[in-house]
């Protein structure tokens, strides 16, 4: 049997004490939708939508799901996450089916993922 912290008799004893989780929690299961502005490198799926929500400072939203489109970024496409920047985590690089992709979190978040094991599921 694996101890983890000390043995306690009873409740009272708990009072002062703090648990501590050291393992990596995953922030989802497999078959999860999630942004893809979300994901961690390694995280892989199927994109189920790519749509403009709310407006942006920078590139009009329909003008940013044109372009999206356009590259690949359509239903049922699969994507993984190869790489992340250092700074900030952003930009991102994907695997778009067969193509490889960088494009910003921000740009990212148009793009809704359905979990998968990995890109050929």
């Amino acid at each position: 049997m694996l101890r983890l912290g000390p043995i306690f008799d009873n409740a009272s004893q708990l009072k002062g004490w703090i648990p501590i989780v050291s393992r990596k929690v995953s922030r989802s299961s497999a078959g999860d939708v999630f942004s893809l502005s979300q994901a961690a490198k390694g995280d892989a799926g199927v994109i189920v939508r790519v749509g403009a929500e709310a407006p942006d400072e920078g590139l009009a939203r329909t003008e940013l799901e044109r372009r999206l489109l356009e590259m690949g970024f359509v239903e049922g496409a699969r994507i993984r996450v190869l790489h992340e920047g250092f700074i900030g985590r952003d930009p991102i690089a994907v695997q778009l089916d067969d193509m490889r992709v960088a494009l910003r979190r921000r740009e990212a978040e148009d793009v809704l993922v359905r979990r998968s094991g990995g890109l050929h599921d």
